[in-house]
């Protein structure tokens, strides 16, 4: 079968998102990094920015510790989700690459955001650029090897249907701890704590978990195709994929996760 997109593709500046479907059935999002915020550790008092916030719930559990929180996103419609959610929170449309604040933050906070951007140098240095001296950057994101299997099974009935091009569509940057540590320690970061650790997740709702987190998080791979033929790919995924992640009626997402700490310690 011939791939029926075309020779360009359009440009995607972001992942489409619904906002019910994360909220619904993919709450460990946040729910799995509520730990994080001990790392965080917020103060009374302290500026923190929640970049990547999505629907806003850890910006939230932040400003119940005290600290006065602005959340970033470039999603817009995640922004108005958080919004409505918390009004008495600043939720702004911002790029992790081009956001502009004049004011800065005792910390940047971030949770399963980075691995949506492939331009992490850019990253890090808006984050340098908004931190207080001595301030503080505290992120967890998709590391080495996360879904690898789920990448591989997209691939392989890509390519089976005929929109191997698609596979180019690829959204995610994961690195090792060593890529990141040299990253932020070319920025002048002091990196004071890393882990990259196993974290296989369980997906809500049985046999449907999968498909859901497909139609959530990797839309983008289905640019120019059909959504019958959608459909019928995203079978065949879970056909290849169900002898190696679907167990007693779930599906476990092959998550690897990078925890980072670094301090900003010189102008």
């Amino acid at each position: 079968m011939q791939n029926n997109t075309t020779n360009n593709f359009p440009d995607i500046s972001y992942q489409e998102w619904n906002t019910e479907l994360y909220d619904s059935k993919h709450s460990f999002v946040s729910n799995l990094a509520l730990d994080l915020l001990e790392l965080l550790h917020p103060q009374i008092g302290e500026k923190i920015l929640d970049l990547g916030c999505g629907t806003g719930h850890l910006t939230y559990k932040i400003t119940t510790r005290g600290a006065k929180v602005i959340g970033i996103d470039n999603a817009p419609i995640m922004i108005e989700e958080a919004h409505r959610y918390y009004p008495d929170i600043k939720f702004l449309v911002g790029d992790g690459i081009n956001f502009e604040l004049k004011e800065t933050f005792d910390a940047v906070f971030s949770n399963a955001a980075l691995h949506w951007i492939k331009e992490p140098k850019k990253v890090i240095h808006n984050i340098w650029r908004v931190l207080k001296p001595g301030g503080r950057f505290v992120t967890e994101f998709g590391g080495k090897g996360n879904i690898k299997t789920i990448i591989n099974g997209i691939y392989e009935a890509l390519d089976a249907a005929g929109y191997g091009r698609n596979k180019q569509l690829n959204p995610w940057y994961f690195p090792s701890v060593g890529e990141y540590a040299n990253l932020l320690e070319s920025e002048g970061f002091l990196l004071t704590f890393a882990s990259l650790v196993d974290r296989p997740t369980k997906l809500e709702d049985g046999e449907y978990g999968l498909g859901n987190w497909i139609r959530m998080f990797a839309s983008c791979f289905f640019v120019g195709i059909p959504e019958k033929k959608q459909n019928i790919i995203i079978d065949d995924i879970k056909d290849r994929l169900r002898p190696h992640l679907y167990k007693k009626g779930k599906w476990i997402a092959d998550y690897k996760r990078i925890r980072i700490v670094a301090y900003k310690i010189n102008e």
